[in-house]
């Protein structure tokens, strides 16, 4: 059930923007988001991901989220094959250019499992902006004209009160979590990003709740030394998570490049076997191991070390 716009902006207004420490556990900081919320992503296709959230949320068995990311990877198939949700708001739904469509989402959508709301790319941007700046809808040309624009129902009109011309209105997107991966962050939530930003700002603005995972945690004096570079401030977050290697086997500008062979792995048994492949991929990546760290253990340390030399080259450029 959707809340009305006043009330979730009232939520957002309500939270505490006291300066404290908010460091916790994995598994602690996914029990924040509940059955049935609205969950939105950082990051964009197979970049800073949040895998690790991704991965507990299933294993904490969430049902009937309302998953929305820019561009949709491999974590939807994960989603959708795990029960987690059976609701996604996108621009695009593929492992990668390179791989081609999901079969799994595919299947999903065509056998009426679930639905796959599709929004252009700029469209989602500006919903999650329009939430950002406390606002119930903005207004755009995007989309105007395209296939896309009559099957969205939640799309309005107007007349433009200062030329006359016909502009469409997307309503805004206030996520109850926000789920996003950076660099660094210190214990207060005060994130600094590298790379794209992608929409991750106005995701943290528009959310009700935010969970950091961060490939470390630094002090607040390292953050203070440069305080142009915090993208989200600690007025926005409600959970910090350590977690290295946050990302994998997708990206993380600076840090490491995507494991190739993983997400080859990974697609050639989604693509033959379809949800059922996604299943046996579930239960030895997901539920099989115990932690985190045990996940990565999982993977072929070579082809992690490649990946963190790759990403990190950009420095030696």
């Amino acid at each position: 059930m959707v809340k009305p716009y006043q009330e979730l902006r009232q939520i957002i207004e309500n939270k505490d923007r006291g300066l404290r420490e908010k460091v916790m556990s994995l598994e602690e900081a996914v029990g924040i988001i509940k059955d049935g919320d609205q969950v939105a992503s950082g990051g964009c296709h197979y970049s800073r991901t949040p895998m690790a959230v991704i991965w507990e949320i299933i294993r904490q068995k969430k049902k009937d989220l309302v998953y929305s990311r820019s561009i949709t990877s491999t974590e939807g198939d994960l989603l959708l094959v795990g029960g987690a949700t059976k609701h996604i708001v996108t621009s695009w739904f593929s492992p990668g250019v390179t791989w081609g469509v999901s079969r799994v989402m595919r299947h999903y959508m065509q056998a009426g499992l679930a639905k796959f709301e599709e929004w252009s790319h700029m469209s989602l941007g500006l919903r999650y902006r329009a939430g950002a700046m406390g606002i119930p809808f903005m207004p755009t040309r995007v989309m105007m004209g395209s296939d896309l624009y009559p099957r969205l129902s939640d799309i309005k009109e107007m007349t433009c009160p200062y030329t006359g011309e016909k502009l469409s209105l997307v309503p805004a997107l206030n996520p109850d979590v926000a789920i996003l991966h950076t660099q660094r962050c210190d214990a207060y939530g005060n994130v600094q990003s590298e790379g794209i930003p992608f929409m991750d700002a106005d995701i943290a603005m528009a959310a009700n709740k935010v969970i950091i995972t961060t490939e470390r945690v630094v002090s607040n004096d390292q953050i203070r030394r440069a305080p142009d570079q915090t993208t989200i401030p600690f007025f926005c977050v409600d959970a910090v998570v350590e977690v290295p290697y946050g990302c994998l086997p997708h990206e993380c500008y600076g840090q490491y490049e995507p494991d190739y062979s993983h997400m080859d792995t990974y697609v050639k048994i989604m693509m033959g076997k379809g949800p059922d492949g996604v299943k046996e991929y579930l239960d030895q990546y997901v539920y099989g191991p115990d932690t985190w760290n045990d996940y990565l253990q999982m993977m072929d340390f070579k082809n992690i070390l490649e990946a963190t030399i790759n990403g990190r080259g950009i420095y030696n450029d």
